[in-house]
């Protein structure tokens, strides 16, 4: 087959020969590109629409998870409220324990008869120091529940520890009460004491078994310590006794009393009035005449009396 080409610019032509079997071999790739085109267009329609099925699914899994999701958040949600309120219950009692420390601490200040001012639980506690040279470092927080576990583990020690402080002021204060320590009388001075002496009526030498205290009548006589009241009464000699039983076998006896203000059975406690100072019984004037018996012996008041609570009229 022969084709003319003619171009229009110089009117010349020109003559290709083209045979037929080029021809052929050309119409039949360009029908298998066609079939090559049809089947790839196909293949991508086809490609699109299982791919919209699978979005569909895809959507539909999605939609449980979120679902699956929604209740685990409302699980964490319960769980954390079920946390909150447990953390405010530690946070009540532990503000319960700091407020009965406070008191305690109070109590045990009054009982230690410490000055106003030097522990004041009503204030936090004065704290300071220069800065650290590793606070630029990283820092972990600790588990919060693990920090209040710590604190309440802290304060149940410090509490334990406040009540054995406790117990043992109020023994060294029960045992003070108990200490056969101290003066009938808190103003006055000594006027006679145990031993041999010129005895003040007949003039002859005798033994004074007490101490007597010169005092103003109608003074306040003390018991020098706690204890239970054996005698009451008037006895030959001493005019109105008062004798107080104080345990390990100590008792102690004030005499020429002007009136009595305990019966027996009573229980006193140290520096509790007893009596009244006069001069009833053998006596040349008003004054209290002490005595301590130890096992049922009379002995020496020296040694449980405190000259430093005496003061002069």
């Amino acid at each position: 087959m022969n084709i003319i080409v003619v171009r229009r610019s110089h009117g010349q032509s020109k003559t290709v020969n083209v045979r037929f079997s080029t021809i052929l071999v050309a119409s039949i790739l360009f029908l298998a590109s066609l079939v090559v085109l049809s089947a790839w267009i196909t293949y991508c329609v086809m490609q699109m629409g299982s791919q919209v099925v699978v979005t569909a699914k895809t959507a539909k899994q999605w939609q449980h998870q979120i679902a699956l999701q929604k209740q685990e958040i409302e699980h964490l949600k319960k769980q954390a409220n079920v946390q909150l309120d447990s953390l405010a219950l530690r946070v009540s009692e532990l503000q319960s324990r700091i407020v009965r420390l406070d008191a305690l601490g109070e109590r045990l200040t009054t009982m230690a008869q410490l000055n106003d001012g030097e522990f004041d639980f009503s204030e936090p506690p004065a704290v300071g120091g220069p800065s650290s040279q590793d606070i630029d470092q990283a820092y972990t927080a600790p588990d919060f529940i693990e920090l209040m576990d710590q604190l309440i583990g802290k304060i149940e020690s410090r509490e334990t520890q406040l009540e054995i402080l406790e117990d043992l002021l109020a023994n060294r204060k029960l045992s003070e009460e108990f200490l056969v320590k101290g003066v009938p009388v808190l103003k006055g001075f000594i006027s006679s004491r145990f031993g041999y002496r010129t005895d003040p009526i007949t003039g002859r030498r005798s033994f004074h078994g007490g101490i007597d205290f010169a005092a103003k009548h109608g003074e306040n006589v003390l018991a020098v310590a706690s204890g239970v009241v054996t005698f009451s009464g008037r006895k030959n000699g001493y005019g109105n006794v008062v004798e107080v039983n104080h345990g390990a076998g100590l008792v102690t006896l004030y005499a020429h009393n002007s009136a009595l203000l305990v019966d027996v059975g009573d229980i006193i406690e140290k520096g509790q009035s007893i009596a009244l100072v006069g001069s009833t019984g053998r006596s040349t004037g008003p004054h209290v005449h002490f005595e301590v018996f130890k096992g049922g012996r009379r002995v020496n008041p020296s040694g449980y009396i405190d000259r430093n609570m005496l003061t002069r009229k």
